[in-house]
């Protein structure tokens, strides 16, 4: 009996370790959201995710009653991720010239510098902060793209300071002082062009686990067995079998006795 239990027990140990060795490495993507904030008088509203998974970002932005157009035709919006500073939103107070309107740079100390700029398509970094060409066009738009994530970017998300601001005001909605302005980014346009408009901070989601098959750049939630647990149930299995084994062995004994 006791010869027959020890081979019982092998493959019951092997079992074991091949459950707990073929498990692989979970590492968990992070989701980060954020409901934009309406400043200098804005009627918009959007909202954006960002889903990192290693050094690539998914990012879904819909924006909604901007303004519709600007010299005559389409109004160019741009949008970016600050970053550097102290993760929020200006408050009123940030306004130091008395126009009434916060301009980017009077922004900059409570959302930073851009790190990343939300083109509808190409450059995505600082570079291409002001061109207009790949801004969201019109009232209402989505920008719907993967691209790689840069470190600066990719720390301010992981340190909370990640704030994404929409730029481009209703020339109309300003005081006077803040309509005959120029912008103190691009003197050749209007201060409304590109003066923040919306506003927030990206906030750590719901964690989420990698997926199986071909990256469609969405993160999806994980299905099907879990190999942790599969681990898990290995390990309970050779330890119900190991005790059987003792006490099968303690009878044997017994009646041996």
């Amino acid at each position: 009996m006791n010869k027959t239990l020890r081979f019982m027990a092998v493959p019951t140990l092997a079992l074991g370790a091949l459950a707990l060795s073929g498990s692989p490495a979970m590492a968990a993507d992070q989701s980060y959201q954020s409901t934009l904030a309406q400043l200098n008088g804005s009627a918009g509203s959007g909202t954006i995710t960002v889903d990192v998974k290693g050094n690539q970002a998914h990012v879904v932005l819909n924006v909604s009653g901007m303004p519709a157009t600007f010299m005559a035709a389409p109004y160019p919006h741009v949008q970016h991720i600050h970053g550097g500073a102290k993760g929020v939103c200006p408050a009123p107070s940030a306004d130091k010239d008395g126009d009434a309107v916060i301009s980017t740079t009077e922004g900059a100390p409570s959302y930073g510098s851009i790190v990343t700029t939300l083109s509808t398509s190409g450059d995505t970094s600082p570079a291409a902060g002001l061109d207009l060409k790949v801004g969201g066009q019109g009232a209402a738009y989505k920008i719907d793209r993967t691209f790689e994530l840069n470190a600066e970017t990719k720390a301010a998300l992981e340190a909370g300071t990640a704030v994404v601001v929409v730029h481009g005001l209703d020339p109309a909605t300003l005081s006077a002082a803040g309509q005959a302005a120029k912008s103190d980014l691009a003197p050749t346009l209007p201060l409304a062009a590109t003066s923040p408009a919306l506003c927030g901070t990206l906030k750590a989601g719901q964690m989420k686990m990698p997926a199986g098959g071909a990256d469609t750049g969405i993160a999806q939630e994980t299905g099907g067995t879990d190999a942790g647990a599969l681990a898990l149930g290995g390990g309970l299995v050779l330890v119900a079998l190991a005790g059987g084994a003792y006490a099968v062995r303690r009878r044997s004994s017994g009646s041996a006795a």
